[in-house]
């Protein structure tokens, strides 16, 4: 049942897309378990993704599976899964097999996970409708919904112990790679709109691959490597359940998750489960855009809403503040009853923001774009190791970056890091500078709250104690002092 009582506003055109190849999609309901092996086809899969995705690091999964022996439940006999399983194939692109495994998987959730699942479910009723929209205008099975519940349990702000963030798990490289922002006030993986159309964009591409959507979100988790290596080992076989035993362990149990959960949002009723009722996911919202820097605890004193509401609506400001950045558009969703009073009251909040930021003691932090791209110079004694932990890397992303061969280094060389280290960021910052490094030169429109963001560590106060200034006047061309 699909339950519709919100607006999604989304505008997929401003993400990279690709054409769907439909010639590649296949129907595999009647596809047998066996098969006979095929000795050329991981040949020529590597060669399909090693030139799209041996430059990003892929995606990991933040709840790794650990299947283990339980009592079966008598309310539920095998034949009557087998034929469940048999509807739910019948349904969709997907292939889906009864298997023991599988089998086992569903049975532990229906003795120890019921509860979650209900949870799940209420959770559902908001993220659902939006993974719906944006994969059938992507041609993707809309049961691929279920694998956002496998990677981060539905919640947009969830972090792996690897750094893979958000609903659908993407590391910083792969984020990058589908033109989601990272940076110290947004991170756009934990956007439930942009990351889902990334993720649907992403997956039907690795089907265009690889022809199968089990082998697809195989792929998703352990990255097209470790699939097409599984294939060989297995000695040829390109069906995801004969090639499973050859996967890392983690992807071995990501389908049987996957599949599993899948029935127990099918069939909740037929096992007694109900969603779980919370307020805010049934809520109509809507977005609007956003010309001023402004915090959601202002938002909350301006319009009355809750903030717990704000930060659910709202995952991807890290900080809980929506900075105004040149070139780039930043949305407020709100309840849609708030979007005429927010309109209304627009003049009043920036006001208000402005005021309080000028009086906050503590600077905020500057905008800087996480993914600084610098060209470094090898010294002597330098080594792949002390580089990657001088700029936070992986040894093996400067290898990428640089299509190097070995770990040989000459002083001298010039190699390609891309930093998350904040000592090596480049700050949005358009400001006019003075004379000198240390003074600062007043142009129209600018404030001493405005002045003091564009310089790190540099406070209101700080200005207006060595610049001799009492109240909060400036006159362009003003010479100002910005660091002692």
């Amino acid at each position: 049942m699909r339950i519709r009582v919100f607006i999604v506003t989304i505008s997929l055109s401003a993400i990279l897309g690709f054409t769907q190849n439909t010639d590649s999609i296949s129907t595999l309901s009647n596809k047998p378990l066996r098969e006979s092996p095929t000795f050329t086809t991981p040949s020529s899969l590597d060669s399909l993704w090693q030139a799209e995705f041996l430059e990003v690091k892929l995606l990991d999964s933040v709840n790794p599976i650990t299947v283990s022996n339980v009592p079966y439940q008598k309310s539920l006999h095998t034949d009557t899964l087998k034929q469940r399983l048999a509807r739910l194939n019948a349904k969709t692109p997907i292939s889906i097999e009864y298997s023991p495994i599988l089998e086992q998987t569903i049975r532990s959730y229906l003795r120890n996970r019921t509860s979650a699942f209900e949870h799940l479910m209420g959770l559902s009723y908001f993220y659902f409708p939006l993974f719906e929209e944006v994969f059938d205008n992507e041609g993707i099975p809309l049961e691929i919904k279920y694998l956002a519940v496998v990677e981060s349990m539905l919640k947009p702000n969830a972090k792996s112990p690897v750094g893979a963030t958000g609903l659908w798990q993407f590391m910083f490289s792969t984020a990058k790679h589908y033109n989601l922002e990272v940076s110290s006030y947004i991170d756009e993986r934990c956007a439930p709109d942009r990351a889902t159309v990334a993720a649907a964009k992403y997956l039907k591409r690795l089907h265009q691959i690889f022809g199968d959507w089990t082998l697809a979100m195989a792929a998703y988790n352990s990255g097209p490597g470790n699939v097409t290596k599984a294939m060989r080992r297995s000695g040829g076989y390109t069906n995801y359940w004969n090639i499973r035993p050859f996967l890392p362990k983690e992807t071995a149990g990501y389908i049987p998750k996957f599949l599993a959960t899948m029935y127990m949002f099918e069939y909740a009723e037929a096992h007694g489960l109900k969603a779980k009722t919370i307020p805010v996911y049934f809520q109509k919202t809507d977005t609007v855009s956003v010309h001023q820097m402004v915090s959601f605890d202002q938002i909350q004193k301006a319009l009355g809403v809750d903030k717990k509401t704000l930060t659910f609506l709202n995952p991807s400001y890290k900080l809980g503040i929506i900075p105004v950045i040149k070139d780039r558009q930043y949305k407020l969703r709100l309840p849609i009853k708030l979007i005429g009073t927010f309109v209304t009251k627009e003049t009043e909040i920036y006001a208000l923001a402005a005021q309080d930021f000028e009086q906050r003691e503590k600077p905020l932090p500057k905008f800087v774009k996480m993914d600084s791209k610098i060209r470094y110079k090898v010294k002597p004694g330098d080594y792949l190791g002390k580089i990657a932990n001088k700029f936070k890397v992986r040894v093996s992303d400067i290898r990428r970056w640089n299509s190097m061969s070995s770990d040989n280094l000459r002083a001298g060389d010039r190699i390609t890091v891309f930093t998350r280290n904040l000592d090596y960021q480049i700050e949005t910052n358009t400001s006019k500078v003075g004379p000198s490094k240390n003074t600062y030169i007043v142009q129209k429109g600018d404030s001493l709250w405005s002045i003091s963001q564009k310089f790190s560590g540099l406070s209101v106060e700080n200005l207006k104690q060595w610049n001799g200034i009492s109240g909060t006047a400036l006159i362009p061309g003003m010479q100002l002092v910005i660091s002692k």
